[in-house]
């Protein structure tokens, strides 16, 4: 799903005249306010059908440097008892001790060590992700969704991310069957620059 991520900035470049066009470099705040954001997962269900859900309340920032990719940097915390997957029950049982046991580690954090950019403009973030108490290294899959200036006055960049994660690299205890040894995760933020 990786697509270009240089590629707005190279198209900035090309076009620019005389007066240099916004290439959207910047520390951008997650747009936690407006609700444009997303940390999604999915499962299997046994091998049958997959299981959906979601991360209602996180926060984090990132620094985007379009002419060195490689320097830019994201930090996200989440609030690991947000868990929803549209099912109280369910939704309860993931927050105990079988799963994300949310009383001990209330939080989730993943934290960028470095961006590696190919020749073809696609990234890889690579970083520390902590859950349950756990830090293991994941790479994310990123795609610049596309930047600009908004209506009220400021400036957004949008980027979307895949990661798949092993529950048993992260202590989760619980067997859900060889079909359920891994989640996918995806995350949708849009940053607004400070």
């Amino acid at each position: 799903m990786r697509k270009a991520w240089l590629a707005s900035a190279v198209s900035a470049a090309l076009l620019a005249g005389p007066v240099q066009a916004d290439d959207g470099s910047g520390t951008y705040a997650f747009d936690s306010q407006g609700r444009h954001q997303f940390i999604m997962f999915k499962i299997s269900h046994l091998g049958y059908s997959w299981l959906y859900g979601r991360f209602n309340e996180f926060d984090g920032q990132f620094v985007y440097d379009a002419a060195n990719p490689e320097n830019s940097q994201v930090s996200v915390t989440i609030d690991t008892s947000s868990v929803d997957t549209n099912h109280a029950e369910r939704d309860k049982h993931l927050r105990s001790e079988d799963f994300l046991y949310v009383d001990e580690f209330p939080k989730a954090t993943f934290k960028s060590k470095r961006i590696e950019v190919d020749d073809e403009g696609e990234a890889d973030i690579v970083g520390d992700l902590t859950l349950r108490g756990v830090t293991r290294e994941v790479t994310l899959e990123a795609e610049m969704i596309g930047h600009g200036k908004d209506p009220w006055g400021g400036y957004r960049m949008g980027f979307e991310a895949e990661a798949e994660l092993r529950l048993k690299d992260f202590g989760i205890p619980m067997d859900l069957g060889p079909a359920s040894d891994t989640v996918e995760i995806i995350i949708s933020v849009e940053g607004v620059r400070q």
